[in-house]
């Protein structure tokens, strides 16, 4: 079984000049990782309310794992 997070749009404001492309592997990664580890049970509803803040940082890797972490979160909190 597998789960499909879809994310139709990421806007990141004070986080300048970060690789993108970085980001998104972290991001990957980490959630993949959560998933693997603490399952969430599927939801056919957006889960962002709510969400926790993620840390400043300059690191493109570091704020990935931190949006994956509060994604995670969120799908575990937004869970019936």
């Amino acid at each position: 079984m597998g789960v499909r997070v879809r994310i139709d749009e990421l806007v990141l404001t004070g986080f300048d000049r970060l690789d993108a492309d970085l980001l998104v592997e972290s991001f990957q990664r980490e959630l993949t990782r959560l998933l693997r580890r603490a399952p969430v049970v599927p939801v056919d509803r957006e889960v962002v309310a709510g969400l926790p803040v993620v840390p400043r940082t300059s690191s493109a890797r570091l704020l990935g794992v931190a949006l994956a972490r509060s994604v995670h979160s969120g799908l575990r909190r937004g869970a019936p």
